[in-house]
């Protein structure tokens, strides 16, 4: 059974994401986790003006949350009454990050998925700072969808490595069980000034080959030293419909998100974007 959890802060952004995963994973039967943290809501409460008042906003803050959940809750089952799928509602007194890591972890969740912008989030922006702090700091496969996209099922996905670090096998797993459903075409981007592997990054590609094992693979190569560049343009010119990238030290992911500040990141992306973590889970 795939688990999968979906953040909410019951915004039009944050709905569309629940509808793409629900599209995503029709054809599995699968367990989602719709959730609301609502922490900072309570601490930004127009209400909040004294201490006293804090047990009186935290309630009311409370209430909206569940009684919000429930209507999600309600509008996913008007829109998608698929049998394989089965749903849970999460109202937590927490800050979004510890939330959405407790649940990973104690749940045991395969994947996350979020839109890019919530209520506050810059326009200007295209990955607001929930989505980045997620995919750097929660320890579970994150899928980021853009505003206001519509779903297509995904048929060429583009996944650029560099073949220097060891893939985890549950994490590719997931990568492969997703494209395959589909019959997706995936085009395995290197992107260096040179064409030569080392040992240990031919190690790293034929492991690559075996997992992804029941999907079409290219295997690309750009000369080239501008990686965000590089993954745009192919982007751009060969159609592709979804982007996955691992995040992990020495990845170009890392290179990406920690090298910049959240508002500079430079991965102007209009389609769905899923980072896998690269670290060991059951």
């Amino acid at each position: 059974m795939r688990k999968i959890l979906v953040p909410t802060d019951f915004s039009e952004n944050a709905f569309n994401a629940i509808k793409f995963a629900i599209d995503l994973f029709k054809y599995e039967i699968s367990e989602f986790y719709i959730m609301h943290a609502y922490l900072d809501e309570i601490y930004n409460h127009e209400d909040l003006v004294e201490e006293s008042d804090l047990e009186k906003v935290s309630e009311t803050v409370s209430n909206t949350s569940k009684t919000s959940l429930k209507n999600t809750l309600e509008a996913i089952k008007a829109i998608s009454p698929n049998p394989k799928h089965t749903y849970n509602i999460i109202s937590a007194k927490n800050l979004l990050i510890d939330e959405m890591d407790t649940i990973a972890d104690n749940k045991n969740i395969d994947i996350i998925i979020m839109g890019t912008k919530g209520k506050t989030n810059d326009k200007k922006i295209t990955f607001g700072s929930h989505t980045l702090q997620v995919i750097k700091y929660v320890q579970c496969p994150v899928m980021a969808i853009p505003e206001n996209y519509k779903y297509t099922q995904p048929k060429h996905i583009l996944f650029p490595t560099n073949y220097l670090i060891p893939y985890k096998r549950r994490e590719l797993k997931l990568f492969c069980e997703m494209a395959s459903t589909y019959r997706a075409i995936v085009d395995v981007l290197y992107i260096s000034t040179s064409d030569k592997l080392s040992l240990r990054q031919k190690d790293n590609q034929k492991f690559i080959k075996e997992e992804l094992h029941k999907n079409t693979l290219n295997f690309k190569l750009v000369n080239s030293k501008h990686i965000i560049n590089s993954i745009y343009q192919y982007i751009k010119e060969n159609n592709i419909d979804m982007l996955v990238m691992v995040n992990t030290r020495h990845s170009f992911l890392e290179d990406m998100i920690y090298q910049s500040t959240i508002d500079e990141f430079g991965l102007n992306l209009d389609i769905p974007f899923l980072a896998l973590q690269n670290i060991k889970r059951y």
